[in-house]
């Protein structure tokens, strides 16, 4: 089952407006700005979300930093269950448990509370981001969720730029569903 048909799959694409050389030349940006601000396809969006994961008995909805926050925290609500942020090192002021991974040309971090999930025992969540690309910080971030204990039942993402190969590595993990799988050419 897809959580989305295939009509709203071709107006959400056509919604997310392509940037070209942004941020560097050669680079294709999807903004997603243009998908956010349509209160009509924002809201088909979610709905549909909501209806795939209802049955799931999510506890938390886990959004990565930044454009994650959009779509965990709508689709939370939408579920009637709790949002949890996961951010980049030093952004969250409570005590955080941490987990680093590879870039291109480095390292970055990203951290979650470490009482993120309360007191919920085995609590069941979902992990939602706007675009998997490598892979690199979902799977840090599920690195993080299951070092609390929880169980991730599904990662889900807007877009999937399918040639970089991210969402296949991370369905060695966990269940992955994608709404839109984008081919990235040369000069994308």
């Amino acid at each position: 089952m897809q959580p989305v048909s295939e009509k709203l799959k071709k107006e959400l694409l056509a919604s997310i407006r392509s940037v070209i050389d942004y941020p560097k030349p050669g680079i294709v940006f999807r903004d997603i700005t243009t998908l956010i601000n349509n209160p009509i396809l924002m809201n088909a969006l979610i709905d549909s979300l909501k209806n795939y994961y209802l049955e799931m008995k999510i506890d938390f909805v886990v959004g990565i930093e930044s454009r994650g926050f959009i779509f965990g925290a709508a689709l939370a609500y939408a579920l009637s269950v709790g949002f949890v942020p996961v951010r980049k090192k030093g952004k969250l002021p409570f005590t955080v448990v941490s987990e680093k991974y590879s870039l291109e040309y480095g390292f970055d971090e990203v951290e979650i509370h470490i009482d993120a999930f309360r007191d919920v025992k085995s609590p069941r969540v979902i992990l939602i981001d706007d675009l998997i690309a490598t892979g690199g910080t979902a799977q840090a971030a599920l690195r993080l969720i299951e070092s609390l204990g929880a169980n991730c039942v599904e990662a889900c993402f807007l877009l999937n730029l399918e040639s970089l190969g991210g969402a296949k590595k991370l369905r060695e993990i966990v269940k992955v569903t994608n709404v839109l799988d984008i081919e990235v050419k040369d000069g994308d």
